[in-house]
């Protein structure tokens, strides 16, 4: 069955999302399909719902008058099975701050063919066209809206207005490019830190006063934005089978895709990036990809993503920390401030008891029960609980799933390309890596920062290209306080090429099993252990 909805070049202003009881009644293959065109969305005419999106804002975060987790979200599937929603390429221009789309209890799902943009976003471009001794004169953008009032300058929009110099003394995450160096970008402090007052030359330019100028160089662009990460472009939660295919997001007010507690997901042919002469260079606020506490197969193929407020790719789950003990009976939290308010732990996983010091198993048991108390606290019945212990941490082995992320492009990626914490099998091959400001690649593993879990166990890193790393390209790097055998084992990196980069070109810590062959190494330096065992470099 396929439903055909909309006219292009019309504003889009829905009660109801689309006809959902009627989809939902539908047995069997369904398509809803857009007619080619440009469709204009006002986020205020969006339905408003209630979305605990794993590592975006924490309850902390939010401005008073806010309602902490409420988006609005012009796209919204709920319930729904083998469905293709199908854009026919059409452009969706978006005028305020939202979710894009929404996937949740879904079961085989395909997006496809369609761009996303937002007008007006709450990401400004400031591009140094003159510096004087005391005073630096920008540009912004051309879909920046701003105002000049009392020698203050004040960005706003749908749904925003924010002074440009707000928190200026601790915003350390902007992003900076340089005209030597386009398709770098890396974190700086804000440009207006220690401005003195601004005036409006007209024409979307500014002039900015300070008492020292030497930080500027003309052809600076600096990227000033909200790093609250309130919002997400595609959100897809406890749903099977879920693939996105030719998408083009333009801008996200957060992360690109969050899909937490899913299972088998697919990413082919996506673009993360800004449209051809577009207004910025920036595509996300945060991580362009986010994989939490996910199952089954993860697919990320012949894709393209440029400018990232984090990392392009984290795939993790998240280590729960025991905070009470009654027999088989325990009592879990989440304890980042960013994840929280959803239950992946199901009944029948496996689950492990890790210790938070070595990041190594005392133990695994089954769960019987598993019932969200609140939203950071979750009580597990589970079968054996002889080897837990209060303060440590437990990790859902059910949970880790499969990774292969090949023949995919990044660049203008400000931290890391991927980070992987995952005992699935891991594949990465054919990529290429034109510029991370940090690692490359990051086998992490932690319990007492971001608690994003866990051990890599089969890591295959081959054939890619690293043209650019401002920090180690390949970093193999558990958060382990005291090491007490390996953290992670068997990594292979095979035949990579590796540009630029700064001092040893692969680090590993704590782990076992180790081939480092026929790769091309930009220095003879390329290689740093500690605590490592079973290491083969030829």
């Amino acid at each position: 069955m396929v439903f055909y909805l909309y006219t292009p070049n019309l504003e889009v202003a829905r009660e109801e999302p689309y006809e959902d009881d009627a989809r939902k009644a539908t047995d069997g293959e369904k398509t809803v399909l857009f007619d080619a065109g440009t469709y204009f969305i006002d986020s205020a005419k969006c339905e408003q719902k209630m979305l605990y999106i794993t590592n975006t804002v924490g309850d902390a975060e939010f401005a008073d008058g806010e309602t902490p987790h409420k988006n609005a979200v012009p796209f919204y599937l709920e319930g729904i099975s083998d469905l293709t929603v199908d854009g026919g390429d059409a452009v969706f221009v978006i005028d305020g701050k939202v979710t894009n789309i929404a996937v949740e209890d879904c079961r085989n799902i395909t997006l496809k063919n369609m761009e996303i943009r937002h007008s007006h976003p709450d990401m400004h471009e400031l591009q140094v066209l003159h510096r004087g001794l005391f005073h630096v004169d920008f540009a912004l953008d051309r879909d920046t809206q701003y105002t000049v009032e009392n020698g203050k300058l004040y960005f706003y929009g749908q749904d925003y207005r924010i002074r440009a110099d707000k928190n200026a003394v601790n915003a350390w995450w902007i992003g900076l490019i340089r005209k030597a160096t386009p398709d770098k970008v890396k974190r700086v402090h804000h440009p207006l830190f220690g401005v003195r007052k601004i005036e409006d030359l007209g024409n979307g330019k500014v002039r900015a006063h300070f008492l020292n100028t030497s930080r500027f160089q003309s052809g600076d662009c600096f990227y000033v934005y909200d790093v609250r990460r309130q919002f997400a472009g595609i959100f897809v939660n406890r749903t099977e089978n879920i693939r996105l295919q030719n998408i083009k997001q333009r801008f996200n007010y957060s992360l690109a895709l969050v899909a937490q507690d899913c299972e088998n997901i697919t990413v082919d042919r996506v673009e993360f990036a800004p449209e051809q002469g577009s207004a910025r260079k920036l595509a996300s606020v945060a991580d362009f990809m986010q994989i939490c506490m996910c199952r089954g197969k993860v697919r990320v193929t012949d894709c393209f993503f440029d400018g990232a407020g984090d990392d392009c790719l984290n795939v993790h789950g998240h280590h729960f920390k025991i905070t009470n003990k009654e027999g088989n009976t325990l009592t879990v939290r989440f304890m980042h401030p960013q994840s929280h308010g959803f239950n992946p732990l199901r009944v029948g996983d496996t689950v492990a008891f890790i210790d938070t010091d070595t990041l190594l198993e005392a133990g695994q048991t089954v769960i019987t029960q598993s019932e969200m108390l609140d939203e950071y606290e979750i009580r597990l019945q589970v079968q054996n609980a002889e080897k837990a212990v209060v303060g440590a941490v437990v990790e859902d082995v059910s949970a880790c799933p499969d990774l292969d992320f090949s023949n995919n492009e990044m660049t203008r990626i400000i931290t890391r390309g991927l980070l992987i914490t995952t005992r699935g099998k891991v594949h990465i091959a054919n990529n290429h890596f034109v510029s991370t400001t940090m690692s490359g690649i990051l086998l992490s593993d932690d319990a007492k920062s971001w608690y994003e879990s866990g051990m890599c166990r089969d890591v295959t890193i081959q054939q890619n290209t690293f043209d650019y790393s401002g920090g180690t390209p390949i970093l193999i790097l558990p958060e382990n306080r005291r090491h007490a055998g390996a953290v992670h084992k068997n990594i292979k990196i095979l035949g990579n090429t590796f540009g630029k980069y700064a001092g040893v070109c692969i680090k590993a810590k704590s782990t076992d099993g180790i081939l480092i062959q026929d790769n091309r190494f930009g220095t003879k330096k390329y290689l740093q252990t500690e605590n490592c065992t079973d290491v083969t470099a030829q």
